[in-house]
């Protein structure tokens, strides 16, 4: 059993201090990965039309397994910096992702359309809306967690002003819940109400219920998202929220925006973060775009159920299906759940020796 709740409980300081999370892709790595993918890479062929065999990627492809695995089953962030950015185009860029994520595990759907890679870009969504996603918006985000193990974050294009990461520990938070509010810390491990934000597949309901804080095999695992939450509360058959979670959650978000747990950090292009979703929680400040086109703020963003997964707890079920360890879990199924994308997971889970989607 790998527990990984220590290892995960940082403080800023001490990002700053020791920066063994950072990673870097020789040039010359990178320049093989650019090389393999302008020559794999062909306009007629979708993203599930690629295996992992079709990409040698060398040395590069180490350097970030070992990023991956350290978000994973360490301290739940890393940065890997080097990707190709400056030698393939957007179509090019997005595929070296879709590369990565092969080796890393299988990919999780995202959204309404059932996409495997989300484009965050501004599209000019409300994030407050019923239905509305922040990775669609240029708003300041809500500390959140994705709906996946790990997630995978590039930078192709930066903003004009603003944008910068944040990211807060979410066992470091709990360890404070617990010492100065202890009433609070029962409070959270309660279930709330998340909106499924009208993304649900139709087996789904339109929420679902999942405590803040819960734990399985000695390990904490967190789960947080305002938005979520206060969407959730206009649904028929949603649960008031007590006056003692709403305090919880007020509180829960002044603990993880202390300057001691709240980090922030810029990502470049040709960066690439890892988070895991399961010990991190993650935000981001309001940007302001360029307005030539070609240099609006781009990011792509890959969710991964990995091989070497932990077992997660039962109450985790509700959204992520499974809950067993090496299964392929998690994800938004969205209205596009067809044949050929539940073939894509079964053929990848196989590739790597993972248990096939939960039905």
């Amino acid at each position: 059993m790998v527990e990984y709740n220590d290892i995960a409980k940082w403080r800023s300081e001490d990002l700053l201090k020791d920066q063994s999370w950072i990673f870097r892709i020789e040039k010359g790595a990178a320049k093989k990965m650019a090389e393999t993918i302008k020559k794999t890479w062909t306009p007629e062929s979708s993203l599930l039309d690629y295996s992992m065999d079709d990409f040698e990627l060398g040395q590069g492809i180490e350097t970030i397994l070992l990023a991956a695995h350290k978000a994973h089953l360490g301290m739940g962030l890393t940065l890997v910096k080097g990707l190709p950015r400056d030698l393939l185009n957007e179509q090019e860029f997005e595929l070296l992702i879709w590369a990565i994520g092969l080796h890393l595990g299988v990919a999780r759907p995202q959204g309404k359309a059932t996409q495997y890679i989300s484009e965050v870009r501004n599209t000019g969504m409300n994030y407050r809306s019923a239905g509305g996603r922040g990775y669609n918006s240029n708003a300041s985000l809500d500390f959140h967690t994705d709906g996946c193990d790990l997630v995978g974050l590039a930078c192709y294009n930066t903003a004009k002003s603003g944008g910068q990461s944040i990211i807060s520990s979410s066992v470091s938070a709990w360890d404070v819940l617990q010492r100065e509010y202890p009433e609070l810390a029962e409070v959270a491990r309660q279930d709330f109400c998340f909106s499924r934000n009208q993304e649900q597949a139709p087996d789904e309901a339109p929420f679902y219920a999942q405590p803040l804080y819960d734990f399985e095999d000695g390990n904490i695992f967190g789960k947080w998202n305002r938005n979520r939450v206060t969407t959730a509360q206009q649904l028929e058959g949603v649960t008031e929220l007590t006056s003692s979670q709403q305090k919880c959650t007020d509180i829960l978000d002044q603990i993880l925006r202390r300057p001691e747990h709240m980090f922030t950090m810029w990502l470049e292009p040709g960066d690439l973060q890892f988070m895991n979703n399961h010990v991190m929680l993650h935000s981001r400040t309001e940007f302001e775009d360029y307005k030539d086109p070609e240099k609006k703020r781009l990011l792509y963003r890959l969710w991964i159920a990995p091989p070497n997964s932990v077992k997660l707890p039962k109450s985790w079920q509700n959204f992520f299906r499974s809950i067993e360890p090496g299964s392929v879990r998690g994800g938004i199924r969205g209205h596009n759940y067809d044949i050929r994308r539940q073939e894509f997971e079964i053929r990848q889970a196989s590739r790597l020796g993972m248990t096939s989607p939960a039905e």
